[in-house]
């Protein structure tokens, strides 16, 4: 593997309350200079989590501003400071779908566009599950799915589970589980 291309300057293009868009100039080590744009997150990651109630999958629909629409998906959010990718889960389970769990446990971690972003993703697997709700800060109350695990796979058909992390979650799920798709 070749060394790393030299930073030559960073600036700052943007900021928002989740990003910070930064522009990049590097020299790479056969002389070529180019510049690239890449979003820094203003948060330490986010999680996704799927939650298991004996025999269910627990998604939630609400409404994404990006496709314009409501979208069918697993609880998810940002990790706030000083909290850990567990503690993360925990609360957002609580205030998604109201439950907690007492098995959260991590699948994988992934970053969405390595090349444009820098956020990491918390896969986790939610299982023994209890009432406990805790209040959210959603724009409005999520609509809660049940989807039956024997028929995990159906879930790629729809064309409102759309979101590759979603899916992802999905195959990381089957895969830990040992129920690949047919």
């Amino acid at each position: 593997m070749s060394k790393k291309p030299e930073i030559l300057s960073v600036t700052s293009v943007a900021r928002s309350r989740l990003f910070h868009i930064e522009q990049v100039d590097l020299r790479f080590n056969n002389g070529n200079e180019v510049q690239f744009e890449r979003l820094q997150s203003n948060t330490p990651g986010s999680v996704l989590i799927i939650p298991v109630d004996d025999d269910e999958l627990i998604l939630i629909r609400e409404y994404a501003v990006g496709t314009e629409r409501y979208e069918l998906g697993f609880p998810k959010g940002a990790i706030d400071r000083g909290e850990g990718p567990q503690a993360a889960a925990a609360r957002e389970l609580r205030e998604e779908i109201g439950m907690a769990s007492t098995n959260i446990r991590l699948l994988r971690s992934i970053v969405v566009s390595p090349a444009y972003f820098n956020r990491t993703t918390s896969i986790m697997l939610a299982m023994d599950l209890h009432i406990d709700p805790l209040p959210g800060d959603e724009p409005e109350a999520l609509e809660q799915v049940r989807w039956p695990l024997d028929r995990m796979w159906e879930l790629l058909e729809h064309d409102d589970f759309i979101d590759g992390c979603n899916q992802l979650a999905l195959y990381s799920l089957g895969h830990t589980l040992g129920l690949l798709p047919h």
